[in-house]
Parts: structure tokens; sequence; C-alpha cells
């Protein structure tokens, strides 16, 4: 895949933060390059379930703006590519901290992107969950 980016990071936050009609943006994007997003959503009070455990919820949310902002970045403000599939593997648990979400593009088509992503909670290695996804895209 001969890739390139049209949007930088600060970009892509700005789109998905106004896209969601948020004041404040809810997320971070710490690197982006072709073919890859690393984002990061911070840890708020809303995101423990009973243990003390990151829940499914804040996982997934963090899966899924990973790979739209790593889609965006590549497509540029089309806001209507739209998630069409989402698998998450919940493999460890994931502690109380932010959740980081490296995505990586599998393969980006005329009509759909399919991507994997990794996620982390905190400053710890061990992986907390896995996902595959895909974006359908919208036509130019």
């Amino acid at each position: 895949m001969d890739l390139k980016l049209v949007l930088e990071a600060s970009e892509v936050v700005r789109l998905i933060t106004a896209g969601f009609k948020s004041e404040m943006p809810f997320f971070h994007v710490d690197e982006l390059h072709p073919g890859f997003a690393r984002v990061h959503m911070p840890f708020r009070k809303w995101m423990l379930r009973p243990g003390g455990v990151i829940c499914g919820p804040a996982l997934f949310t963090t899966a899924d703006l990973a790979m739209y902002a790593l889609v965006l970045s590549h497509l540029g403000p089309r806001m209507m590519a739209v998630t069409s599939s989402l698998n998450l593997n919940f493999l460890n648990k994931g502690l109380a901290a932010d959740v980081h979400a490296e995505a990586s593009l599998l393969k980006l088509g005329r009509k759909l992107a399919v991507m994997e992503v990794r996620l982390r909670c905190g400053d710890d290695p061990t992986l907390v969950a896995q996902a595959t996804g895909s974006y359908s895209l919208p036509s130019a």
C-alpha cells in the first residue's frame, strides 16, 4: 500500500471533536504515520467497572476512535466514514489509567478500510484488548 496522510493529528482531533459536537477534545492523537495511529483517551471515573478495572465500553470507544482517526488522516474530512464492523477481544484486566490504542491499517480500498487495534492501559505494556474492524467509506 502506498499511503499518504492528508490530515495532521491536530486536524483529526479538531474534526472528530466538532463532529461529536463536543466543546473540548475527549481524546488525543499521540502519533500519526502512514498506516498507523496511536491515540489515548484520558482516564475518567465512568471508565471503571466494579472491581476497579476499565470497562468494555471505554475500550471499545478508544478502539473506534483510533480507527476513525486513522481513516480520516488518510481520507481527509469525510465525516461519513462509518464503522461497519468491530470485534473486540478482551485479553487482560485494564487498570485505572488512560487507555492507549495503536491502530494499523491493513487495507484501504475505495469502499472499505480494514484495521487492527491494540489496547493498553497507562504505562503497563500488557495488552488489555485487541480489536479488528472495518469502516465503510463514502464516495469521494
